[in-house]
């Protein structure tokens, strides 16, 4: 796998100069368009019914994006352009290589605290803490809101909605409204952080938004989040369960590698800011930090009372089988089912784009319509499609826009998928974990109030980030 990833790398950097001396072929209006348009719509449809299949998402869009660019290379090699499509299919896999490594890192780290007991102790203490329903609600989702931007939304989420069970999961109506709560704030969280969200690091890796001028969007996320739970407030059971009396602790070390998951973001900023390098050279750099840490823990560890070196403070690191720290363990752990989509979805849409379809759809949105209005449709289509495809379309498309606009776009790709809980990962994950009390009716429910902290969203950014605009028309 590394020395694939070397050789696309290499190659695709030496051959990208050969996409503007091939000859291009419209095949929007063709079998060949069509085709390749219905493969997509095919594989997307199964990648939304998954929560009813059990079919893993990545499934489907990885055979579309081999039927796709198939196709698309057996039309052009049959008119005599035989390099095209490979030319075009290398610069998507360099996009996705850059992609690939930044977030094997990112799971790596997360998945290295949770063996840690980092989020278990976190949520017990919050469980233990005896805090009333409605301080809870805010609690969690003030959480959510913070973690989400150097965590990913996802697992933020999760850690939320585990706590909101221990406590109320005798109480459906808290939980709906928490788990609602919960999903809104870690979306909207990671909506102003070049790390919160798969859609705002695309962003970052692309160039079009620099690391600091993203916490322009910390307001408006902010509002977003605020003002349905505000509204929701009201609706919370007005309850005090009663509070536990012991919490988990960390284990050995799980201190040192949150400064270290620290360490290896300035590292990634730095390289991106400083040496004008992609950030997932920073990131691998930091990767080399926690596996020397881990060689540590591993030489450190000992919990054998028959040795002659026990240490009991030492003693209670053996969960399960886990004897001590591997951090090749925590790799294999990444979510690969997700990285495989990323691949698929990658390929799908940078296939169509190839195509043409994506210039169509530019001229129409950006155009007809104008940036503005595009930008927040994009939003609403986050809230249908997953926001990914969305995010990577524009990028793709690169449209002609001010910095505002395009910190606009971000912000509605991030936050969007908040309308609907099919509309973000967060959502469909806790859907599944506090199945019949956190639903898709449930959450369609409170659309009104969530649609109205998108919208005030969107205004404030256009309020307090009007600089970024340039004077140009919205």
């Amino acid at each position: 796998m590394p020395l694939l990833l070397v050789n696309v790398l290499i190659f695709g950097c030496s051959n990208l100069w050969a996409a503007s001396t091939e000859a291009h072929i419209n095949l929007t209006s063709g079998w060949v368009g069509y085709t390749c348009l219905f493969i997509f719509i095919a594989a997307y449809g199964f990648v939304i019914a998954e929560e009813y299949t059990h079919m893993r998402k990545s499934k489907p869009v990885l055979l579309a994006a081999g039927l796709i660019w198939g196709i698309i290379a057996w039309v052009y090699a049959s008119n005599g352009f035989s390099h095209a499509a490979e030319t075009a299919v290398r610069h998507n896999i360099l996009e996705y290589a850059e992609l690939f490594l930044f977030l094997l890192v990112a799971m790596t780290y997360i998945n290295a605290m949770e063996e840690r007991q980092v989020f278990s102790a976190l949520r017990d203490r919050l469980v233990c803490a005896g805090f009333s329903f409605r301080k809870l609600f805010w609690v969690t989702g003030g959480l959510a809101f913070c973690i989400s931007p150097i965590a990913d939304n996802l697992t933020t989420a999760l850690l939320m909605c585990a706590v909101v069970m221990a406590i109320g999961r005798d109480n459906a109506r808290f939980v709906s409204l928490s788990c609602i709560n919960i999903v809104v704030a870690a979306n909207a969280g990671g909506a102003f952080s070049p790390f919160g969200d798969i859609t705002t690091l695309m962003v970052w890796q692309k160039g079009v938004v620099d690391f600091w001028t993203f916490f322009h969007l910390f307001i408006p996320s902010l509002v977003n989040w605020i003002v349905p739970a505000a509204i929701m407030h009201f609706a919370i059971p007005n309850l005090k369960p009663a509070a536990c009396e012991t919490a988990q602790a960390m284990k050995r070390g799980a201190v040192a590698i949150m400064i270290l998951f620290l360490l290896t973001i300035a590292t990634a900023v730095s390289f991106h800011n400083f040496l004008h390098l992609p950030p997932m050279m920073g990131m691998m750099t930091g990767l080399a930090y926690l596996k020397f840490y881990g060689f540590y823990l591993k030489k450190t560890h000992k919990n054998s009372p028959s040795a002659p070196d026990y240490d009991p403070e030492k003693a209670d690191e053996r969960i399960g089988d886990t004897v001590a720290f591997d951090v090749f363990k925590k790799v294999a752990r990444a979510e690969w089912d997700t990285l495989m989509f990323f691949y698929g979805v990658i390929l799908c849409v940078g296939g169509l784009g190839f195509i043409g379809y994506l210039a169509i759809v530019s001229q129409v949105m950006y155009v007809d319509w104008g940036p503005t209005a595009a930008n927040v449709m994009v939003g609403i289509l986050s809230a249908l499609v997953d926001n990914i495809p969305v995010m990577f379309a524009v990028l793709t498309m690169n449209p002609d826009m001010s910095m505002g606009h395009w910190l606009l776009v971000t912000l509605t790709a991030g936050v969007g998928g908040s309308l609907l809980s099919i509309g973000s990962a967060a959502g469909v994950a806790l859907m599944g974990q506090a199945r019949g009390m956190y639903t898709f009716f449930g959450h369609l429910r409170w659309l009104p109030a969530i649609a109205l902290g998108y919208a005030a969203s969107i205004g404030v950014h256009l309020l307090v980030n009007r600089h970024f605009f340039d004077g140009v028309a919205l």
